[in-house]
């Protein structure tokens, strides 16, 4: 579907996914999310504008963008550290604007962690009871509990200096989670980490999600982050959120110029449409020619459109493909100016003669002693569906 999408191109919610433990479905906890209208200036800067979603009950719900887009003023809103200049925050239809954090049923978790250095690990995650004055055996029942959660039962003795950083994390989730909030706040909480305990804190976080099924919302600046574990993802720029949708949705089906190009890699060449016939539509690329997308709901011939199209959706050959029996197959010639091998694929900087240069990666999807097959400098093909592309309104 073409996209010509006012600033708020916002997705209708969809259920998010069933909670579980053991195998089994567990019905979901924690709250529905309101936020309505919500601004925050600070000084002359404008952090938040208008920004409204709605964030179901037990979803994993990120807030996706890069630094300075308003995503950590809009979670520090919710825990009510932050107060806005307009609009309305509520858990269940219940506004908490005028509530201290300590009474909106919601706990953060930080990205330096926030342990306490001179406590171990058992009395960091127990310290929230401790301050409750619960009893002795409950304390040590459900820090128990939650240590176990968390993968950390046989670190309950230690000190924070004594764990790696995705322990300490671990506990700072724990230690969040054992007043049974019904929100748990996560502002860029692996952003410490070194890539590969990040993506194995990930999983374990979601994990953690589906074992316990209350509401996840989740900062990060890191698609990959955001694509794998969200139920739905809000994208924001500039104080405004740009979509909101399931990560296939914004991966797939971007809304904005600014959302294709920030998530995942992208090819995007400005055109006029030339043509149109049922849903397929030419478009005139500068440099390129003409490049057919099929469009469910097309543009009229003359309209301003950018084509888009993943790298991945791009094959690419050294001999010229024989004459294609389809019509939708677009075809163009180049040289590789610069391979970018990466082990799993490898990404092709592709000059076509226009001097556009077009991103391609390729897939290693069958074992080789040989070495690369494309190489630096050699002429290639590019083709690609139709059907892979979508348009963009002009930017």
């Amino acid at each position: 579907m073409l996209h010509f999408s006012p600033p708020f191109a916002i997705i209708p919610p969809v259920p998010s996914r069933p909670a579980t433990i053991g195998g089994k479905r567990n019905e979901l906890k924690g709250s529905d999310v309101s936020i309505e209208g919500v601004s925050k200036s600070f000084g002359t800067f404008t952090a938040l504008r208008d920004v409204s979603m709605v964030i179901r009950k037990g979803e994993f719900y990120s807030l996706l963008g890069p630094s300075g887009c308003g995503k950590t003023t809009l979670l520090r809103i919710i825990a009510g550290f932050d107060d806005p200049d307009g609009g309305e925050v509520s858990l269940d239809g219940t506004s908490v604007l005028n509530l201290p954090p300590n009474e909106r049923h919601v706990n953060t978790v930080f990205q330096n962690y926030a342990l306490f250095p001179h406590l171990t690990v058992f009395e960091n995650v127990a310290f929230p009871l401790r301050l409750k004055k619960t009893p002795n055996a409950t304390v040590r029942s459900r820090v128990g509990d939650y240590l176990e959660l968390v993968q950390l039962s046989s670190h309950a003795e230690k000190m924070p200096a004594q764990l790696s950083g995705g322990q300490k994390q671990r506990v700072a989730v724990a230690r969040a989670l054992i007043n049974e909030p019904s929100v748990l706040l996560l502002d860029e909480p692996l952003s410490a980490l070194d890539a590969k305990l990040r993506q194995h804190m990930l999983i374990e976080l979601d994990a953690i999600h589906d074992k316990i099924g209350i509401t996840f919302i989740y900062v990060t600046h890191d698609q990959q982050e955001a694509l794998s574990v969200s139920d739905r993802i809000a994208v924001m720029n500039a104080g405004q959120v740009l979509q909101i949708g399931t990560p296939h949705e914004i991966y797939e089906s971007p809304a904005t110029g600014f959302v294709a190009a920030f998530i995942g890699e992208t090819n995007m060449f400005e055109g006029t449409v030339e043509s149109v016939e049922g849903t397929m539509v030419a478009v005139d690329v500068t440099g390129l020619g003409r490049i057919l997308v099929t469009e469910d709901e097309p543009p009229a011939p003359g309209s301003k459109a950018s084509v888009v199209v993943r790298p991945e959706k791009i094959r690419i050959d050294t001999e010229r493909p024989a004459p294609a029996k389809r019509t939708d197959i677009n075809f163009l010639e180049g040289s590789v100016d610069e391979p970018i091998y990466s082990g799993s694929s490898t990404k092709y900087y592709v000059r076509h003669q226009s001097g556009t240069m077009l991103k391609v990666i390729k897939q290693h999807a069958n074992w080789s002693d040989e070495g690369p097959e494309i190489e630096w400098k050699d002429k290639v093909y590019l083709s690609w569906s139709a059907d892979d592309a979508y348009l963009l309104g002009a930017s």
